[in-house]
């Protein structure tokens, strides 16, 4: 039996992981996740959880995406090589609106760096406030 490869490591340490849907790509996403980044990646995980109960899940991309249904996304993040990209396709729509700003009119991000802790009450709010929104379909 041969073992499992590691996820190859793209551009800023981004995990290459393989489009699918459900919990198990985004785990997949979330382990290969290098160094800090994996406990980032695993407590927005948990975090979103909990904020939308039954929240569906896909990797594409090489992104892990949450969404109300398997066609409609409010929610990716990545690996940078410094910090985690959130992504709100919908940024603008949320209150407060978070920082990060986008040459795409309604994107807004959060960037998520190893030194500086973030706001966890804010980001689920972000998520419930985003769950609620149409979403982007992709």
């Amino acid at each position: 039996m041969t073992e499992p490869k590691d996820p190859v490591l793209l551009s800023g340490g981004n995990p290459q992981i393989a489009k699918g849907y459900g919990d198990a790509p985004v785990q997949a996403y979330i382990a290969a996740m290098p160094g800090w980044k994996r406990a980032i990646g695993e407590k927005l995980d948990a975090l979103i959880v909990q904020a939308v109960p039954g929240v569906h899940k896909a990797v594409k991309w090489n992104t892990p995406f949450y969404g109300i249904d398997e066609r409609t996304w409010f929610l990716g993040f990545h690996c940078l090589t410094k910090y985690v990209k959130v992504s709100f396709p919908d940024g603008t729509s949320l209150e407060p609106v978070p920082p990060g700003t986008s040459k795409q009119k309604t994107v807004r991000y959060l960037d998520i760096y190893e030194d500086k802790p973030f706001d966890e009450a804010q980001f689920s709010d972000w998520v419930q406030q985003a769950s609620r929104l149409p979403g982007e379909r992709f």
